[in-house]
């Protein structure tokens, strides 16, 4: 058994399954957490989605985390299209994967598996969150705006029982994610900004080994489409 760690996917369905499939060789006994932000940005959330929602069906061990992205696009499927932070053309490629017109229209099936999602998750050994936590806040686990939004925070360690601290959201060059995990540093940021393939320190989705520390790396296969350059 085996347990990994993957987080903001954006849309990058194709690079997603050959890192789960043909890199990890997922089993049915491995456990994989899968840290939030699934679509928007990238050329297929759908595809994303409904991979995930494959695997689970098939009974894979598939654990998933809320990121902002997630909860924009569900409040999106009621508000409308004032809910997104994002360009025209990333707009559209999300209608698109979807075969829709209106974000009102997002299937229940996705809005429902969004809305399930929790927060947090936490292991015998670790915590696992999209952004992070608020350590100035009395209930760490009470702040969902922090776990899913919060950048440039210190750790108090001992409020997470000194388990180490796996989060995505702020996308990260790769060499600095191989030394972290190659340093098996505390807290680890696994966005390797896949999505931003036009910047040539990102462009990569990577998978955490939670017990060996090693990294698997896929280069973005879902290229060429469309993207805000990120600095």
């Amino acid at each position: 058994m085996a347990r990994y760690a993957i987080s903001d996917i954006h849309g990058c369905a194709r690079t997603f399954k050959a890192l789960v499939l043909e890199q990890l060789q997922l089993k049915k006994t491995d456990e994989l957490y899968l840290l939030g932000d699934y679509v928007n940005k990238g050329p297929d959330s759908k595809g994303v989605l409904d991979f995930i929602i494959h695997l689970q069906k098939q009974q894979y061990q598939v654990h998933c985390l809320r990121g902002n992205h997630d909860q924009m696009l569900l409040k999106a499927a009621s508000k409308g299209e004032s809910a997104l932070n994002l360009s025209d053309q990333e707009k559209e490629m999300v209608l698109k994967s979807f075969g829709m017109q209106d974000f009102r229209k997002l299937p229940t099936t996705y809005a429902n598996f969004i809305d399930t999602l929790p927060y947090h998750l936490e292991l015998p050994d670790y915590y696992l969150v999209h952004a992070g936590f608020d350590f100035h806040q009395d209930d760490l686990f009470r702040d969902k705006e922090a776990m899913l939004n919060i950048r440039n925070y210190e750790v108090e360690w001992d409020r997470l029982h000194n388990k180490r601290l796996l989060h995505g959201h702020t996308p990260t060059a790769l060499h600095a994610i191989k030394k972290s995990a190659a340093h098996q540093d505390a807290r680890i940021n696994l966005d390797a900004g896949c999505v931003y393939y036009k910047n040539a320190a990102y462009g990569n989705m990577v998978a955490l080994d939670l017990d060996t520390n090693l990294l698997n790396i896929q280069c973005n296969l879902d290229r060429p489409y469309t993207v805000r350059r990120k600095s």
